[in-house]
């Protein structure tokens, strides 16, 4: 792992922080929360498959499969 990817889950948590504030303010509430929603799902999505790599490279570690 390196720290590109902390540097990619925090711009997407600003990114989506900047959205969602911008859209708050001009009353479109429902899209803004969508779009929050949106961008935990795609950290999620990253979380997950860096936790995938985990798991392959302790099986290959341990010489599990």
């Amino acid at each position: 792992m390196d720290i590109s990817i902390i540097f990619k889950i925090a711009s997407i948590g600003i990114l989506t922080a900047v959205v969602g504030q911008i859209l708050k303010n001009s009353g479109k509430d429902d899209i803004a929360t969508l779009a929050t929603l949106s961008g935990v799902i795609l950290v999620l999505f990253m979380v997950v498959g860096m936790i995938g790599e985990l798991f392959s490279t302790i099986k290959t570690i341990f010489n599990f499969g």
